[in-house]
C-alpha cells in the first residue's frame, strides 16, 4: 500500500512539474503535429507533391490549392508535408549519429584520461572546431555529392563535436563519486562502470543538448537544401523550396511564406521543448517549486 502510495505522489508530482512547463508543453504539441504530418503525409496531401501542372502555374491560396501552387504547378501544401519529412529524418538522424559518436569519444576521453584525452579533446576536437559547422558539412558534402546520406553523414561528422566535449566534462565529474568508487572496489570492469553507473548519471544534459541539436539540424538542413547541397529534386525540402520561391518573391510571397512558417515553428518548438527539459531537469528547479 505504502508503494502504491509512494508511486501515485510521485506520478502526482511529476504531472505538477509538467504543468509548469506551458511553453515546452506547447512545442511538444506543434512538434507532435509536424511528426504526424511526416508519417501521414501520403494520406493529408491533397496532390501529388511531384506532379507537374503547367497550367496551372503560380497560383495564389485558393480551395483547390490552399497554399498555392510553385512556377512548375505543383502544390505548395502538399510539398511542406512532405517536406516535414525530409526535416524531421535529418534532425533524428544527426543527433542520433553525433550524440552516438560524441557520446563514445567523450565518455572515452574523460574516464580514460591521459593520452586517450588529449588525442580526443586537443587534437580531434581542436581539428574540428577549426572551421564552422555549416561550412564543414558544405566541404563535405561538396565531397561526398548532394543526397539525403551525405546530408545526414556531413552533419553529424560537423556536430559531435559539442555532445564529446559535454559528455567529457561530465564523466571528470561522475567519475569520482562515491558509488563509482564503490563500484570500482567491488571488481566492476570499466565496461560495466561507464554503461551502468555513469552514463544514466550523465543523460539530463545530453537530452537538452539533443533537443537544442535537433533544432540546429533542421537548420542546416534548410540551409544546405537551400544551397542545392541537400536532398535533390523533386524531393520536397523546405529549403529548396525557398530557394525555389526566390525569384517570385515579390508577384507571389505564399511560396516563400509557408514552408519559412513551417521551418520557423518547427525548430521553435524544439527550442521550447529544450528550454522545458533544462528546468524541468534541474533538481534547483525542483527546490524553488517545492517539489
Amino acid at each position: 500500500m505504502d508503494q502504491t502510495h509512494r508511486r501515485h505522489s510521485r506520478l502526482r508530482s511529476l504531472l505538477q512539474r509538467a504543468a509548469h512547463q506551458r511553453l515546452a508543453l506547447a512545442g511538444c504539441i506543434i512538434l507532435t503535429l509536424f511528426f504526424l504530418s511526416a508519417v501521414f503525409a501520403p494520406w493529408l496531401a491533397p496532390h501529388d507533391p511531384e506532379r507537374l501542372n503547367l497550367s496551372a502555374r503560380l497560383l495564389p491560396p485558393s480551395t483547390s490549392h490552399w497554399f498555392g501552387t510553385d512556377e512548375l504547378g505543383r502544390d505548395v501544401l502538399s510539398r511542406t508535408l512532405y517536406g516535414a519529412r525530409v526535416s524531421l529524418t535529418v534532425a533524428i538522424a544527426v543527433v542520433a549519429l553525433s550524440l552516438a559518436l560524441g557520446s563514445i569519444l567523450g565518455m572515452l576521453a574523460g574516464f580514460y584520461g591521459g593520452f586517450t584525452d588529449t588525442l580526443v579533446n586537443i587534437y580531434l576536437t581542436n581539428a574540428f572546431l577549426a572551421l564552422p559547422g555549416i561550412l564543414l558539412a558544405v566541404m563535405i558534402v561538396a565531397f561526398l555529392g548532394p543526397s539525403l546520406a551525405n546530408l545526414i553523414l556531413a552533419l553529424a561528422l560537423a556536430g559531435w563535436v559539442n555532445y564529446a566535449r559535454l559528455v567529457r566534462a561530465q564523466v571528470l565529474t561522475v567519475k569520482q563519486r562515491e558509488y563509482v568508487q564503490a563500484a570500482r572496489s567491488l571488481g566492476a570492469t570499466d565496461l560495466h562502470l561507464m554503461l551502468r553507473h555513469i552514463l544514466p548519471n550523465i543523460l539530463q544534459p545530453l537530452l537538452v543538448q539533443a533537443a537544442v541539436g535537433m533544432a540546429a539540424a533542421v537548420l542546416s538542413e534548410a540551409t544546405l537544401s537551400f544551397l542545392g547541397l541537400g536532398v535533390q529534386p523533386p524531393t520536397p525540402s523546405w529549403g529548396a523550396m525557398l530557394n525555389d520561391a526566390r525569384s517570385h518573391l515579390f508577384e507571389s510571397p505564399y511560396l516563400m511564406f509557408f514552408p519559412a512558417l513551417a521551418l520557423a515553428l518547427c525548430v521553435f518548438s524544439f527550442n521550447l521543448i529544450s528550454d522545458g527539459l533544462r528546468d524541468y531537469l534541474d533538481p534547483r528547479a525542483r527546490i524553488r517549486e517545492g517539489l
